[in-house]
């Protein structure tokens, strides 16, 4: 199958360049003019992703070449894109940055390369002028295939805008699509997983309208629109999911505390047969009686543990259909969620859901962050022995005990380490995990769901 799907990737020479803020203004920006547009991260980002879905209203999906082969990149860009006039992509980190020092693993490089996709460098003209062409030749020469078809400036003032257009555009191949000056009063904070989610920033909407209306003013927003269209068709076969017998409904933790979650895992489950019934275990007071199944994503419940451990109510729900064998998968946060303790945010213990004997403390640092290769060590709820999913660490707290049940693998160095707690009915761990690179995990997930359903109706 050959279908059009224009589409550019923004990036940049490094983190805190003004990606997600660039992305965010062309993507309202678009909206505000009645062009359709679908958004895509590169990398396993859970926060950036939600600012493109305040801002387009729909589902933003990630692209990651770690996760996805070439054939899964490619259904994923004509499956969400489908009806769009135009697809944004935003890369992670610099644009050549790979897994340990490479360039053509889980970069955004690799990424537009794999996907075609032209590209548009956002670099931060903060404290630089002419050296920003010496930059901007660097990215463009370091790879014959750099695809970089042009820049955006970022943090630029109007008066020095014509003249550094002018320098780049009589020396270097690139178009320059426009400047944003600087905005701090639209700036997105930040905190220790990245930034802020969008649900908690103070006046998100007033911000995306009011960067949306200085890129009306000053980038070429009908000029990236046609940069979009000379991206070539994709090509790729159609993927389906054969859907479960009976349809399981899965309780999926959606608050404050529990928002990082893949969207193509919660598509999977959805394309499997699921029926996914949002509940928070901050606010709600048990489990949503008709749940078949569980799923407790990451997030910040240190952040917010004095109210997830008061919720005592909550707290015995998930117990009792943890241990009545109802299927979970907690990831992360929600793996925390299950232990017996949980530090806060001021280094005090609260009283967690129980699950699992252990506690989850704060370290200060980043603990084995980054992909990972996982392999079952023994048949459980998501793998048979052998068999192997993919996912991603980043977390700041750790746990007493982490599990045994997989053997980590980080790719390219090859570092390993033994995670997380399963049975046949549970995974409890901090690695976030792709469905997408194990699709069969996801059927023996529901399929689990659809005995506990039958089960419970015998009783």
């Amino acid at each position: 199958m050959r279908l059009s799907s224009p589409r550019f990737l923004l990036t940049a020479p490094a983190s805190g360049n003004g990606k997600t803020t660039l992305a965010c203004a062309v993507l309202q920006a678009f909206v505000n003019r009645g062009i359709p547009a679908a958004s895509f991260k590169c990398g396993p980002d859970f926060i950036d992703p939600m600012f493109h879905s305040r801002a387009i209203g729909t589902p933003s999906y990630q692209l990651d070449s770690f996760f996805m082969n070439r054939e899964q990149l490619a259904s994923s860009l004509l499956r969400h894109s489908s009806g769009r006039r135009i697809s944004v992509l935003e890369g992670a980190m610099g644009y050549y940055d790979g897994i340990a020092g490479t360039t053509t693993k889980a970069s955004a490089y690799e990424v537009a390369r794999l996907t075609k996709t032209p590209v548009v460098l956002v670099v931060d003209c903060k404290k630089a002028s002419v050296s920003i062409l010496a930059l901007l030749f660097g990215f463009l020469s370091f790879r014959d295939d750099s695809a970089i078809a042009g820049v955006i400036l970022n943090r630029l003032s109007a008066s020095r805008y014509s003249e550094m257009k002018a320098l780049i555009e009589s020396n270097l191949p690139v178009k320059v699509y426009g400047f944003l000056p600087p905005m701090e009063n639209c700036s997105f904070e930040s905190r220790y997983l990245g930034l802020v989610q969008a649900g908690e920033m103070e006046g998100i909407g007033q911000k995306l309208q009011t960067l949306a209306a200085q890129a009306e003013k000053s980038i070429d927003l009908d000029g990236l629109l046609r940069l979009g269209d000379t991206a070539p068709p994709v090509e790729t076969q159609p993927v389906s999911l054969k859907p479960a017998a009976g349809r399981p409904v899965i309780a999926v933790a959606r608050d404050e505390a529990f928002s990082f979650y893949y969207q193509d895992n919660l598509d999977l489950l959805a394309a499997g047969g699921a029926e996914l019934r949002y509940f928070s275990p901050l606010r709600d007071r048990i489990l949503p009686p008709e749940a078949d199944g569980l799923l407790l994503g990451g997030g910040y419940p240190e952040l917010f543990a004095q109210t997830l451990s008061e919720n005592h109510t909550m707290r015995e729900s998930i117990l009792a259909a943890v241990n009545d064998g109802m299927p979970c998968i907690a990831e992360c946060g929600g793996f925390l969620y299950l232990c017996e303790e949980l530090e806060d945010a001021q280094g005090i213990s609260l009283p967690m859901v129980g699950a699992i004997s252990a506690r989850g403390f704060g370290t200060h640092r980043l603990g084995r962050f980054g992909y990972v290769s996982l392999t079952a060590q023994k048949d459980n709820l998501l793998c048979r022995e052998g068999e192997q999913i993919r996912g991603h660490e980043f977390h700041y707290w750790d746990c007493s005990d982490c599990g045994n049940s997989f053997l980590a693998v980080k790719p390219v160095r090859d570092t390993s380490w033994e995670c997380v707690h399963t049975t046949q009915t549970l995974y409890a761990g901090f690695p976030h995990l792709s469905f997408v690179s194990n699709p069969s995990a996801v059927q023996r997930f529901l399929r689990k769901c659809v005995h506990f359903r039958k089960r419970k109706e015998q009783e």
